[in-house]
């Protein structure tokens, strides 16, 4: 219960982590906008094409962020301080525990972290509704990926379950989430079960996380 992707601990083979503390402290909304790294055309049943990738870089988060890696009106992850990811290590549409896909991300941690100031003071611990939030994050992210339509919104999850805290001296954080069920219709409806790892030990369990695109009737 302690692995992601087969491998305990932090180091994946065949790609380069970085820490990212400096770059989240020097993102701002007033950069000039990045080219998007994968633009979209529509396609066909108001989806969107998309060339996909297996993993995504801190950037190319920040470029998601800004509404032009999915396309204006589509899946967006949140601006930093409230981006709980550092980079997407893996993310396909097959295999999982369902056999329907699953996505890992992970975040640097250090004693400098904005929640660690404020929650509490003297007693340093993040947020375990950030985990949480982390979760649903990447749960967005993929039903984007996929090409779905629409601005994601989280709608609930089943049960969650805490077993360890995210203190100052932790490392890394490790996130993944198995795709139970997507269901397409007037709106993209994403079910997900998530887990999240401190140093390669499990903290977090999630079940049927919900996730939602739907478009904007205003346009």
């Amino acid at each position: 219960g302690s692995e992601i992707g087969g491998k305990t601990g932090p180091e994946r083979p065949g790609i380069k982590r970085e820490t990212n503390h400096q770059k989240r402290k020097a993102v701002s909304p007033g950069m000039p906008a990045r080219t998007p790294a994968n633009p979209r055309e529509a396609g066909s049943n108001g989806r969107k094409s998309v060339t996909k990738k297996n993993a995504y870089s801190y950037d190319e988060l920040i470029t998601c962020a800004k509404g032009d890696l999915f396309g204006s009106g589509n899946a967006q992850l949140p601006m930093p301080p409230m981006l709980m990811m550092d980079r997407i290590t893996a993310i396909h549409e097959d295999g999982g525990a369902f056999g329907k896909g699953y996505a890992e991300a992970e975040m640097d941690i250090n004693p400098d972290l904005w929640f660690f100031k404020c929650h509490f003071e003297g007693d340093p611990v993040m947020p375990g509704c950030l985990g949480l939030d982390a979760l649903w994050q990447l749960t967005g992210f993929y039903l984007g990926w996929t090409g779905a339509p629409g601005r994601g919104r989280a709608l609930g999850v089943g049960s969650v379950k805490f077993t360890e805290q995210v203190q100052p001296d932790a490392k890394l954080l490790q996130f993944r989430i198995d795709i139970r069920r997507i269901m397409s219709r007037q709106i993209t409806l994403g079910i997900a079960n998530g887990t999240m790892l401190i140093d390669g030990k499990t903290a977090y369990e999630t079940e049927d996380m919900r996730v939602t695109l739907f478009s904007d009737p205003e346009g």
